[in-house]
């Protein structure tokens, strides 16, 4: 299977690169620029396809970016702390975001003759964001199939869309997956903050996975407070 990956240059996206690297034709990865506060991430994509000696294409969306205006991502809103599973978190959600870059993603794999487009979407994304679930995946598909119909078949390939993010860092450890080399935090500092949501999670994963974290944290013990926070 040709297959090409969405990549952030985070830690779900960079392990399913490496995953398909391992088991499948890996194309090249593509990544957004959508005027994401937390741009820096963009760096640790291309690190992922140098590392893995594949094409990496940066799509400038920036003015469609402008107008998915009142996210926390875009905007300038303080980016909440604390646990996904808190009604806040829901200011991070970029309306659209997934739906816009798959759209473009499946052109791309269309004119290069892929026959996949990866996405690293997983359970843990499914209270707050709604292009996450399995549904939103099943209707993109079905919506995919009848815009191509007749010019290409392309698969979109989300293995992770039913697992919790510990599972995900189990997979990356499976595969090579240099951890450290990722970026989650929405604050996009010098260091991951180790209190907004995705560095919760990303923290919480790998301590349910059983597995070293080798990152970074500005606030390193927040997490388990806000954890307890949000399963209360």
């Amino acid at each position: 299977m040709k297959c090409l990956v969405i990549c952030s240059g985070g830690l779900d996206s960079v392990s399913l690169a490496h995953r398909v690297a391992a088991e499948h034709d890996l194309a090249g990865l593509i990544s957004f620029d959508y005027g994401q506060r937390h741009k820096k991430e963009l760096a640790f994509a291309a690190a992922c396809a140098e590392r893995l000696d594949v094409p990496h294409d940066i799509v400038d969306i920036r003015p469609v970016g402008r107008s998915l205006s009142g996210s926390a991502l875009t905007d300038d809103i303080d980016v909440p702390d604390g646990h996904y599973a808190e009604e806040t978190m829901k200011i991070t959600v970029v309306p659209n975001r997934n739906a816009i870059m798959l759209a473009i993603a499946f052109g791309i794999a269309a004119a290069r003759k892929a026959d996949a487009v990866a996405t690293a979407v997983h359970g843990g994304d499914h209270f707050i964001y709604p292009d996450c679930r399995p549904g939103f995946i099943d209707a993109f598909q079905a919506m995919q199939d009848r815009a191509l119909e007749g010019y290409a078949d392309i698969r979109l390939y989300a293995p992770y869309v039913t697992v919790p993010k510990a599972e995900i860092v189990r997979d990356g450890a499976r595969h090579g997956t240099p951890f450290a080399l990722t970026w989650s935090c929405y604050k996009g500092g010098e260091h991951h903050c180790g209190r907004c949501g995705t560095c919760i999670e990303r923290r919480e994963a790998f301590h349910l996975a059983g597995q070293h974290d080798p990152t970074t944290y500005q606030d390193p013990d927040y997490w388990r407070a806000a954890v307890a926070k949000g399963a209360g």
